[in-house]
């Protein structure tokens, strides 16, 4: 059966966000912010190919506070979980007789990480999506976009998510659900290095 056969549903959006990580949930975050600071409602989804929001997330990381800061300037008081600073830092060379210590002063700033936590990005990505819907985003986790869409006159007017049931000889099988479509005013995608639609 191939998709120009198959009768999907249509849901439409102000914004269709692809990638529930933490650059497509601060997006949404923040339309949905200076919507309601400029008086007007927006409504925004965000598709998450994972099956919970942070699944595809590396884990450990440093990770500097300023962008969340400037998204949510009480951030501590809302329990976001970057609970441990860095305390410590060292910069090693590392060969084959032993290890060098490069002085503190001589790194660039880029290197430095005072002020900075140590954490796991799955758990911010989660407490974001708490966030996000708490703001009125609605958040699709499971769901990978399959497809972008366009317009007649070439635009892209949002995503398709894969069908469900499908057999691997590429049939649908007994339990086939076509994918759904995500319109959208304006579709960000936020995937990330690896996106299929970006590709």
């Amino acid at each position: 059966m191939a998709d120009a056969d198959v009768q999907r549903e249509s849901m439409e959006y102000d914004v269709v966000v692809v990638g529930g990580g933490p650059g497509g949930l601060s997006a949404a975050i923040r339309l949905k912010q200076l919507a309601a600071d400029a008086g007007r409602d927006v409504s925004v989804c965000v598709l998450e190919k994972g099956s919970e929001l942070g699944a595809h997330i590396l884990s450990g990381a440093v990770i500097d506070p300023i962008a969340l800061t400037e998204l949510f300037p009480d951030w501590k008081e809302r329990g976001a979980p970057l609970k441990t600073p860095v305390g410590e830092e060292r910069f090693l060379f590392l060969s084959e007789r032993g290890a060098r210590e490069v002085p503190h002063g001589w790194l660039p700033a880029s290197l430095k990480n005072q002020g900075y936590f140590v954490g796991s990005l799955g758990n911010l990505v989660r407490w974001l999506g708490q966030q996000a819907e708490s703001l009125g985003v609605e958040i699709f986790p499971g769901f990978a976009a399959a497809e972008v869409l366009y317009d007649d006159a070439g635009a892209v007017k949002g995503v398709a998510t894969g069908n469900m049931g499908v057999g691997r000889d590429g049939k649908p099988t007994e339990n086939f659900q076509p994918g759904v479509e995500l319109h959208g005013k304006y579709t960000l995608f936020a995937e990330g290095a690896r996106g299929n639609l970006a590709r």
